[in-house]
């Protein structure tokens, strides 16, 4: 079943209406809807939005509807996972991969600012030569250390995936990572399999099983930086189901987390969460509990700190940051500084469309419910769409 019908079946079963019920408000032809909400059929943009209305779902149907549009175009979803399939086929390994971490630990720190699919090439590139590798006999230290090898690549893969909007490719590499994870006895591995499925349930609102999976991962590696990385997923889905109180304890948490633990010296490993990018959780919980003080100051430090000499270290964080701004500019009613910053924002060059989407959907509704009629929203709307 198709995302989006997905979260127009759950959002109609929360409210208790029946099909016909759903079918009456909008209104549109049962028959439709049902088959809308089996993946059989695509919606218009226009019912998309039109759900999203009735249902009162605040952007998350109509940002659904743009995601099931890119995962469409996933033509080889299990790519990644046959490779991995490869590397936990064999026994034996070489007796040093200390180059091998090395070059994936490279690979790691280019996921912000690498064209994806580039980057995804290049990790298979090494997947291919991690499965050769465990054709050499060798010792079961060397082993371990090259399904460790593969476990972060895999990682790293199924992040890039979810970003291309590769739906189904990136949950069979990340299911696949943990396996490697849990086989070579690495916790952080996979808590970091587990940080994904909360990112993938979140940006699909799928806000319980966001919950789930933060804190599943939490039990698996309570003190690494996927523990740190879980509780900021945990706020931003407290913050989505309105639990104001949640949001303020799972970043206190989280923040607690990260203090015990040493700066990183290299901050731009994907998989490691430093001082500079809890500001990004706290600005997306904040925005979402209407604490728009907060949110601006957290929106305006990560764009801050994103931004160095040679251009931006963070693009995708700092294009969440101008979106938070554009709300926070339209909750006070500035609609011509609303459009501008959310339109700037979709230009950045290196996307995660999932977390994009479902931010801009949220803005988009926020836009049209403050300023019905006005051109300018659809100006934003449209750029929204270019987007899918």
């Amino acid at each position: 079943m198709a995302a989006f019908g997905q979260r127009v079946r759950a959002l109609r079963t929360e409210r208790g209406w029946s099909l016909a019920e759903l079918a009456a408000a909008v209104p549109c032809d049962k028959g439709h809807l049902s088959r809308i909400e089996t993946g059989g059929r695509r919606p218009t943009a226009e019912l998309a939005r039109r759900l999203d209305e009735v249902l009162g779902a605040r952007g998350d149907i109509v940002a659904a509807s743009h995601l099931d549009v890119v995962a469409a175009d996933d033509a080889r979803p299990w790519e990644t996972a046959e490779l991995l399939r490869r590397v936990q086929a064999n026994d034996t390994a070489p007796a040093t991969v200390e180059a091998l971490h090395a070059t994936v630990f490279e690979l790691c720190c280019q996921y912000a600012t690498q064209p994806a699919a580039g980057l995804r090439t290049e990790a298979h590139g090494w997947m291919r030569e991690v499965a050769r590798m465990l054709h050499r006999p060798t010792g079961l230290a060397a082993h371990r250390e090259l399904l460790v090898a593969a476990g972060w690549l895999a990682l790293l893969v199924g992040c890039v995936e979810y970003d291309m909007g590769m739906r189904t490719g990136a949950e069979a590499t990340r299911v696949v990572a943990r396996q490697l994870g849990d086989e070579a006895g690495h916790p952080e591995i996979s808590a970091w399999s587990h940080e994904m499925a909360a990112w993938f349930a979140l940006t699909q609102s799928r806000y319980r099983g966001v919950l789930t999976a933060a804190r599943t991962g939490q039990a698996v590696a309570p003190s690494g930086s996927a523990a740190v990385q879980l509780a900021g997923q945990e706020a931003k889905a407290l913050a989505r189901l309105g639990d104001v109180a949640g949001v303020r304890d799972a970043l206190a948490r989280g923040r607690a987390l990260l203090d015990r633990m040493a700066v990183p010296d290299r901050p731009d490993h994907h998989f490691v969460v430093d001082p500079d990018k809890w500001d990004f959780y706290a600005m997306d919980a904040y925005r979402l509990a209407g604490d728009d003080e907060l949110a601006a100051h957290h929106a305006r430090t990560v764009l801050a700190l994103g931004a160095g000499p040679d251009g931006e270290r963070a693009p995708m964080r700092m294009a969440e940051a101008r979106l938070t701004l554009a709300a926070v500019a339209a909750r006070a009613g500035d609609l011509e500084q609303a459009v501008a910053t959310g339109v700037g924002a979709l230009g950045a060059g290196r996307k995660s469309l999932p977390s994009l989407l479902m931010v801009a959907g949220e803005l988009d509704v926020e836009l049209h419910r403050r300023f019905p009629g006005e051109s300018s929203a659809d100006d934003f709307r449209d750029a929204v769409r270019s987007l899918g």
